[in-house]
């Protein structure tokens, strides 16, 4: 990537595009922030703000974007993925993966610009296959409560690669799995911060299902690595960003109460709706093409993430320092 490249990141206030901002301002680039804050926190980018190579505009990527003038390259990261937003405003959700994907589209398009944009391995949806390859086309349930986020996601993918074949737009796509780490939002639904939250406040940690299900955690700087580097490639097709390292939530939940020293109670609810059963990546197009494997252990992440979570989870503006300074 060349310096003082000229680059647009939408979401830029959320726990991967705080991380990606910082990244590419340390590269030496300019970064215009788009992010209308309903899900991200404005304190995640104080650290951000004095820096003469950044902006912040505010603003809802559902509704045509601003001039921004030309960029080099497009991280198109705004669509909310917690489960807690997406329930509870489904129509919001799905605008943000479509309309927001074909604004941001225009963005590049008109720029020549390279475009990633960041999908989700909820396009698997509850897989019939394991591990899951960038060819699997999913199992997703197009009408029950997920597919908001789900077929959004999905759609996304289908219209930016219509820009490719159209247009020639430079086009990737990243198949995100969950990704955790410092500066999570306690309320947004997620399984990492709610473990976290119950056991430093000594309360049961809530299960939903029986807690068999698995998921492959990556640790933050992870994710990003692999971003920056797809974005620094002239790789096409769908590729998977995620850690391969399976586990149950159950196992999850052992280490999140041996890092809090915590409650080990655990209280199970009804399994959610279309919940995936099992969730891990094959990550072999990202290892031969990007070069890119994610370093950070779970243990270590969440380790890195409970210390976070201790001294700032009820200190907003502390927290933003500290998102920083984890950042380095």
């Amino acid at each position: 990537m060349r310096e003082r490249q000229r680059v647009l990141v939408t979401g830029g206030a959320g726990l991967i595009g705080h991380r990606l901002c910082t990244r590419l301002l340390a590269r030496g680039a300019q970064v215009v922030c788009v992010d209308d804050l309903s899900t991200g926190s404005e304190a995640n980018l104080t650290d951000l703000c004095d820096d003469d190579g950044f902006t912040l505009i505010r603003h809802d990527v559902v509704d045509p974007l601003p001039a921004l003038g030309a960029v080099d390259l497009v991280f198109h990261l705004a669509c909310p993925p917690s489960p807690e937003y997406y329930l509870g405003r489904p129509v919001h959700t799905i605008r943000c993966a479509s309309e927001g994907t074909r604004n941001t589209l225009e963005v590049a398009r008109r720029s020549g610009a390279r475009y990633v944009l960041a999908s989700t391995s909820e396009v698997y949806g509850d897989p019939a296959q394991h591990p899951q390859v960038e060819s699997y086309w999913g199992n997703v349930n197009s009408v029950g409560p997920r597919s908001v986020y789900d077929e959004g996601k999905r759609y996304a993918e289908a219209l930016t690669m219509a820009y490719a074949r159209e247009y020639g737009t430079d086009t990737s796509i990243a198949r995100i799995f969950n990704t955790y780490g410092p500066g999570m939002r306690v309320d947004d639904g997620r399984v990492v911060p709610a473990f976290i939250d119950a056991a430093l406040d000594g309360r049961p940690l809530t299960v939903f299902g029986d807690g068999t299900q698995t998921r492959s955690l990556c640790y933050v700087d992870d994710t990003v690595d692999g971003l920056m580097a797809l974005g620094d490639s002239s790789w096409r097709d769908p590729v998977n960003i995620g850690n391969p390292h399976e586990m149950t939530v159950l196992d999850l939940a052992e280490i999140i109460v041996d890092a809090t020293g915590g409650s080990r109670s655990v209280e199970h609810h009804p399994a959610r709706v279309d919940d995936p059963v099992r969730r891990c990546p094959d990550i072999g197009v990202a290892r031969r093409e990007l070069k890119w494997t994610p370093r950070v252990s779970a243990e270590e992440g969440l380790r890195r993430t409970v210390s976070w979570f201790v001294g700032n989870r009820r200190h907003p503006v502390a927290a933003a320092r500290a998102v920083a300074d984890h950042a380095v």
